[in-house]
């Protein structure tokens, strides 16, 4: 088990080094790169499977007994985000090859892309608070450096904004993270979870989580600190778009979930009352400035946004049921979102453009890439019985188990205006004709295209598994959901320097 957790870590940083040292040549750039992300993906489905047969586990790098050494943590929630971003990365690496032509921007592009995988997974696998922020940093460079690859002036443009938010966000996180090393002594979260219930002033405490949710909200784009991505994430290549669409903002998500699982909650009226409103503001504004949009990665990009919104009133209802839509809905949003993302760039290769008033006849020209972008656009929307359908329902119900009828009702409003949107694209991209002004559509080696379609139709067949046999990602779900609710077994297996094992088939736990 050891190893397994470390792999996910060393892979795409060795993927990263080697990728830098040969880039002179293409193929040994591409090889290098497919053969990493490959590498990611079986070391991340082995951490999953070890994860499911034994339960958590933990491992002590250097031997240094926790709290005091560097901790790597595996649980089902972590584990789950670990699979599922090896996906998307080896699903971008071959959109690449097909999206970048050989040159200074290709060479660079597959050794970044490995080096954020590597900032992700350690960002997923971190025990201790001072570790994610190295990671987070790992990936604002990472992820910077990606965003102005091209050097066009929108790029740049968006690189500023994002790397001023991100420095802004990193900033209170070091400070949040000193005021409760203060108040507590210790950084690895384990221990936290015991120390903040000896900590005297909870008042204080308080405080310290309005910094955490400061800084985490910035990173993952919630009301009314989103401003940011909209304005840089539709500017890079359409590989890097899609990984940022599918992972930068869940790593956020993951932290909040985790520390207000974990860490904070003690003032669960004040804190988690806050981010139901965080979360119902934040599915409106993102949903309302999509409908306002023409450009489909400007549509994709305020979707991210509202959808975010779902995933945190799965963590603000704080609730075993809320916890285990809010984990269905980042999995199925991550697979989802990138899908879309890529589909974006195969219409803009394929059409040459992406503005809706300069696209049409797709259905009729290119009618595989209609279908492949019918599966995650209604998916996205709810539409049964597609992944997005389930995690919608499994939101919407928790919400009105916890007699949040309102924000049962917003839930069920954004979800029809997402509709509306992916069917606005449907018709002016794919269904109306083609403008007599917009050109013949550029040519592209088969070769090329079918790089280009091949990881959307992968992701789409993965969407389409999960919502026609939901049950194994629902159990999954539901382990962590439980895990998160008893943070005991998360604490033993840290502290205990051990291994808690399955008890029961439904892996449930008594929630503290």
């Amino acid at each position: 088990m050891n190893w397994l957790l470390v792999c996910p870590i060393v892979i795409p940083l060795a993927a990263a080094v080697v990728g830098f040292a040969g880039r002179g040549s293409e193929r040994t750039q591409r090889a290098v790169s497919l053969v990493g992300a490959v590498g990611l993906s079986v070391a991340a489905a082995g951490l999953l499977a070890a994860v499911w047969r034994d339960g958590i586990a933990a491992v002590q790098i250097g031997r240094w007994p926790a709290p005091y050494g560097i901790t790597l943590v595996a649980d089902h929630l972590s584990a789950a985000m670990v699979a599922v971003s090896a996906l998307i990365g080896l699903a971008t690496v071959i959109y690449a090859f097909g999206d970048t032509r050989h040159g200074p921007l290709s060479q660079a592009l597959h050794p970044l892309l490995h080096a954020l995988l590597a900032g992700v997974c350690g960002a997923f696998l971190a025990g201790d608070i001072f570790n994610l922020y190295v990671w987070f940093e790992v990936m604002l460079i990472a992820s910077l450096a990606l965003l102005v690859l091209g050097g066009r002036p929108a790029q740049l443009d968006g690189a500023v904004r994002y790397a001023a938010l991100s420095l802004i966000a990193t900033t209170l996180l070091l400070s949040g993270i000193g005021l409760l090393y203060g108040l507590t002594g210790t950084l690895n979260m384990a221990e936290l979870h015991l120390r903040v219930q000896e900590v005297e002033d909870q008042g204080l405490l308080t405080v310290v989580a309005m910094v955490f949710i400061v800084a985490f909200g910035l990173k993952s784009a919630v009301f009314p600190l989103f401003f940011w991505l909209p304005a840089s994430y539709h500017t890079p290549q359409t590989a890097v778009s899609a990984v940022f669409a599918g992972l930068l903002t869940k790593v956020g998500v993951y932290a909040l979930i985790r520390f207000f699982t974990l860490i904070f909650r003690h003032d669960v009226g004040y804190t988690h009352e806050l981010l139901l409103w965080v979360a119902g503001l934040t599915m409106v504004t993102g949903v309302l400035g999509a409908a306002s949009q023409n450009e489909l990665r400007r549509i994709l990009s305020f979707h991210i946004i509202s959808q975010i919104g779902y995933m945190i009133l799965g963590l603000a209802l704080f609730t075993t049921f809320g916890l285990l839509g809010a984990i269905f809905y980042v999995i199925h949003h991550i697979i989802v979102k990138a899908n879309l993302f890529f589909v974006s760039g195969a219409v803009g290769r394929l059409a040459g453009s992406t503005d809706l008033e300069r696209l049409g006849g797709l259905y009729r020209d290119k009618p595989l890439l209609a279908a492949l972008f019918f599966v995650p656009a209604f998916s996205l929307a709810g539409f049964p019985p597609l992944s997005g359908f389930w995690a919608k329902l499994l939101l919407i119900q928790a919400s009105i188990e916890s007699d949040e009828f309102i924000l049962a009702g917003v839930a069920l409003t954004v979800g029809l205006l997402t509709v509306y949107s992916m069917t606005k694209i449907w018709l002016n991209a794919f269904w109306k004709a083609r403008p007599d002004d917009a050109g013949p559509p550029p040519s592209l080696a088969p070769q090329r295209r079918w790089l280009l379609l091949a990881p959307i139709a992968a992701l789409a067949i993965v969407t389409l598994a999960i919502g026609l046999y939901a049950r194994p990602l629902y159990t999954l779900a539901e382990r962590a959901a439980n895990e998160l609710m008893a943070p005991s077994n998360y604490v033993e297996a840290v502290l205990g320097g051990g291994r808690i094992a399955v008890t029961a088939p439904g892996y449930g736990g008594n929630a503290e």
